[in-house]
């Protein structure tokens, strides 16, 4: 009979660059979604990609600059899910890896806004709204204040429910308020 954790155990060890390169950045992404980037070392990323630590350095130098490829990462992956018209499961999943990791990395301290070169998704938000809005800083600001919503709700909503008085307040009317709200900021005035 094999058991979960030995087959766990044998799962296939990368090879080559882009293998190896991979499952650093799905294991970084896992450890730093799970307790953040300061308190995941680059052996235990090592450890849960199972390569070598000296692996981790060699593709991506210091765990800084492992930081910024991981938030790249999953910047890149997040909107290429959300662009396939994923099941509303899929999206949150995707979604909710993205901002933990972001909030993790934030509350850890880094520099997030000089590590991450990549905003597809703001991006992306941008290019749609553009045309409505009569200059490209109030397109900008919109595309900021939607994504501090979003952000901002799904961090303190515990808080935010209370605060308000909001409890009775389903998930998903919630989502539903929330996504209407959004859509009211990205829309010019």
């Amino acid at each position: 009979m094999t058991t979960k954790s030995a087959s766990v155990a044998r799962r296939k060890i990368p090879t080559g660059r882009e293998e190896v390169a991979a499952a650093i950045l799905e294991a970084a992404t896992d450890l730093f979604a799970e307790r953040g980037p300061a308190a995941t070392s680059i052996r235990d990323i090592a450890a849960r990609s199972k390569v070598n630590h000296g692996l981790v350095f060699r593709h991506f130098g210091t765990k800084e600059q492992l930081v910024g490829a991981v938030l790249d990462h999953l910047s890149m992956s997040t909107t290429a899910v959300l662009q396939t018209n994923p099941s509303a499961a899929e999206a949150e999943r995707a979604t909710d890896r993205q901002m933990r990791v972001m909030a993790r990395t934030l509350l850890d301290g880094y520099p997030v806004g000089k590590l991450q070169t990549r905003f597809p998704g703001a991006a992306q938000l941008f290019d749609l709204i553009r045309p409505g809005h009569e200059n490209d800083r109030s397109a900008r600001l919109a595309v900021a204040n939607a994504i501090a919503l979003q952000f901002g709700w799904r961090l303190f909503a515990p808080f935010l429910r209370s605060a308000a008085a909001l409890d009775e307040l389903s998930d998903a009317e919630l989502q539903e308020v929330v996504g209407a709200e959004m859509a009211r900021i990205v829309t010019p005035h």
